[in-house]
């Protein structure tokens, strides 16, 4: 995989980070950044990691079907949550 840099910004952020000394490359800047931002969601914000999506991925077959699923049960937590 080839990643382009485009914005001048970006290049000079990465630039600054490896002459801090604490990385060995881009790689390792955009790594750890990655890692920082936590786990991926989908487009739709729903995140496919958690272990309800999982699970009704399992049971339903359909990542959408899953993804609804977590919805419901998400809402359920919320709704659970607020006071009477």
């Amino acid at each position: 995989m080839t990643i382009q840099i485009t914005k001048p910004e970006v290049e000079a952020l990465i630039n600054q980070r490896l002459q801090s000394g604490a990385f060995r490359d881009a790689e390792d800047v955009i790594l750890q950044a990655l890692q920082a931002a936590g786990p991926a969601r989908r487009a739709d914000g729903i995140d496919s990691s958690s272990p309800v999506f999982k699970q009704g991925l399992g049971l339903f077959g359909s990542p959408e079907d899953a993804a609804l699923l977590d919805e419901v049960v998400s809402i359920a937590y919320e709704e659970r949550r607020r006071p009477s």
